[in-house]
């Protein structure tokens, strides 16, 4: 791996994809390179890579056991989800050891995170600490975000239809989201402490 300014060590990468912990092969195939969030920085280099898996794809349906008549009867995993060129959607990449010069913009940073037919859409967002995650429900029910973490406080909250829930998170973390009261509904929250973060699409 090549780039950067001079003088400057690049340090490794991380993957995490929806599963946290993969435990068939996922390869990252680094060619060259990008600064995440604003212009690049005079003299900084840029990174460029496919997040590929290597195994088998089984596709696996979970049951929907309530609310069928907005959820529908079943939904994918989604736990691995690979497109056509056998790239890693919703895979995070990083940079373990960024440049001094990286940083989040100073005005704050708010996403979305929505509820469509019992589904979180998308399934993965990047929010640097300090940044807000706007939680929507466009369905026509009630839906619960609860959350796992050990960084940030923990919420459990009712979110009933067309009412946006605004959250904060202050430090960097990995947070699972799920809804209590849809077993299948999981989504994640990736708490970045700097920019050079990147979430693949279906093609890695």
């Amino acid at each position: 791996m090549s780039g950067g300014a001079p003088g400057n060590r690049l340090g490794g990468w991380g993957i995490v994809t929806d599963m946290l912990t993969m435990k068939s092969l996922a390869v990252v195939l680094l060619t060259a390179v990008a600064w995440l969030g604003s212009a690049v920085p005079a003299g900084a280099g840029v990174i460029r890579g496919v997040v590929t898996y290597t195994g088998p794809v089984e596709a696996k349906m979970l049951p929907v056991t309530i609310d069928q008549y907005v959820c529908g009867k079943e939904k994918p995993s989604e736990d691995l989800v690979v497109g056509p060129q056998r790239g890693i959607k919703n895979a995070v990449v990083w940079l373990q050891t960024p440049p001094p010069e990286a940083a989040w913009p100073s005005a704050p940073v708010k996403v979305e995170m929505d509820q469509k037919q019992c589904v979180f859409i998308p399934r993965v967002v990047l929010v640097p600490a300090g940044g807000t995650v706007e939680f929507l429900n466009s369905d026509r029910l009630l839906h619960n975000l609860h959350s796992a973490s050990r960084e940030n406080p923990t919420f459990n909250r009712t979110q009933p239809r067309n009412r946006t829930i605004p959250i904060a998170f202050s430090k960097p973390e990995i947070i699972r989201v799920n809804c209590d009261l849809h077993s299948w509904m999981r989504a994640w929250v990736v708490v970045s402490d700097h920019p050079v973060y990147a979430l693949t699409n279906y093609a890695g």
